[in-house]
């Protein structure tokens, strides 16, 4: 067999046996079963001293791996706000593979950079942001909010007469941090990573829904940054950023909005009044793999003045070639990396505007349905139920644990515990495109059904 013999039976293999598994989701479990992770114990051996058939590695891994995943791409999984992929985007991300691209510059890849040019624009349009944002794609939303935070710090530096990127932070004027007591935990990674501390933050309390209070804002002098969020990870409530950044206008300070998820709302109209004034900010950050269902890894940076995201995260070297417009690796971090831009312009060429709106808006109702569901069996929601995140207790803190230990040793579907103002609750996240109605129905019956044999 000659070598594009064999290139094209690996590859129609491959895509046969992506296509099996992404079927079988639907009679599966949603987690691996004892036997699927037992089989992982095959893949713990030397490195031979001789290669493999490379048909021989795929079916390994099949046939070890493809049961021990969790089944994420389907439709009953809850947990940890983690989107399926649009069949599009998981066959874009295929062929995106197979192109082998390194989107960094315009000349490594007149095609990559081309889909992210496009998308921007897309992006910026259907999110109701201000003409000019500049975005970066990157690997997720932590990274997302560090790129944007850096463009916080060089503008917020910049205005008091210091270049950051090349005097570095010694002797750097001070930059005060105010976020909400809610702020998520890639915030305070970026803020350690880019130098400005995660305890030196001034926390301001949060209502009973996790919503930042403005009329708990200090008043701002110097170089101040602002972190708000837009769904919170707990309850899906949004922070009031429009009013924040009225209150804040004129005095200099950078508003950024971490909106992992929450940031797809302005996409919907049925949704958009939760987000509305958030296009006032300054900068903000999203995952795409999330709730626009695109394969990981996929975050968005999106900052308002272009130039102060460039100013951060720009570089340059003799040898490389720089193209007059748009070069990707100037709005993110890695110079090489693969073409994230082609799965995200292959989803909104696919669903466009309405099928956009339509899938938020989906599984908003698909959220408020668990919680009617669960409330009518006598069990305590937590929070409102805004967007496409539900809190559920079922007693105290040891029976709800018991509960959610039974629903993920049940199978049927998968959510995962948290605290919330200090009490166990049970999260169900609901951001996939695969998650239909009956996907709802026959989880929560499951849900119910483990509830009624462990909950106190």
């Amino acid at each position: 067999m000659t070598d594009r013999a064999a290139r094209q039976k690996l590859l129609q293999d491959a895509s046969a046996r992506v296509a099996a598994y992404l079927d079988g989701l639907e009679t599966r479990r949603a987690s691996p079963d004892a036997a699927g992770l037992q089989g992982l114990a095959n893949f713990h051996a030397p490195l031979a001293s001789t290669g493999v058939p490379a048909g021989e590695v795929l079916a390994e891994l099949d046939r070890h791996g493809s049961p021990a995943t969790m089944a994420n791409a389907g439709g009953r999984y809850y947990g940890f706000v983690i989107g399926g992929s649009l069949p599009v985007a998981t066959a874009a991300n295929m062929l995106a593979a197979g192109w082998d691209q390194n989107a960094g510059l315009n000349i490594t890849s007149p095609v990559a950079a081309a889909l992210e040019d496009v998308a921007e624009g897309w992006l910026v349009d259907v999110l109701g942001l201000p003409a000019g944002t500049g975005v970066g794609f990157v690997s997720g939303a932590t990274v997302a909010n560090m790129c944007a935070l850096a463009a916080a710090r060089h503008a917020l530096l910049e205005r008091e007469g210091w270049n950051v990127e090349k005097q570095g932070l010694y002797g750097a004027p001070p930059i005060t941090v105010i976020v909400g007591d809610e702020y998520h935990a890639s915030i305070q990674k970026a803020l350690s990573i880019l130098g400005l501390g995660s305890q030196r933050v001034q926390r301001v309390p949060t209502d009973d829904q996790g919503r930042f209070r403005v009329d708990g804002l200090p008043d701002v002098e110097g170089p101040t940054l602002v972190c708000l969020q837009a769904g919170n990870v707990n309850t899906g409530s949004f922070d009031p950023v429009g009013e924040v950044c009225d209150r804040l206008a004129g005095s200099g300070a950078w508003v950024h909005v971490d909106a992992a998820f929450g940031l797809w709302a302005r996409a919907c109209p049925e949704l958009m009044p939760l987000a509305e004034g958030m296009e006032k900010a300054d900068s903000w950050a999203t995952d795409a793999h999330k709730w626009l269902n695109v394969p990981y890894d996929s975050g968005l940076v999106f900052v308002r003045d272009a130039q102060q995201l460039r100013a951060a995260l720009a570089g340059e070297a003799a040898y490389l070639v720089q193209a007059e417009g748009r070069e990707p690796w100037h709005y993110a971090p890695e110079l090489s990396r693969r073409a994230r831009g082609v799965e995200v312009w292959a989803a909104m060429r696919h669903l466009g505007r309405e099928g956009l709106a339509e899938l938020f808006s989906r599984n908003c109702r698909q959220a408020r349905r668990f919680a009617q569901g669960l409330a009518d069996a006598g069990y305590e929601i937590l929070a409102d139920v805004v967007l496409n995140q539900v809190l559920v207790s079922f007693g105290d803190d040891a029976s709800t644990r018991a509960v959610i230990e039974a629903i993920q040793v049940d199978g049927t579907c998968w959510c995962a515990g948290t605290v919330w103002k200090e009490r166990v609750a049970m999260r169900i996240s609901v951001c996939s495109w695969a998650t239909t109605d009956e996907d709802v129905e026959q989880s929560l019956a499951a849900m119910l059904r483990c509830a009624a044999e462990r909950a106190g």
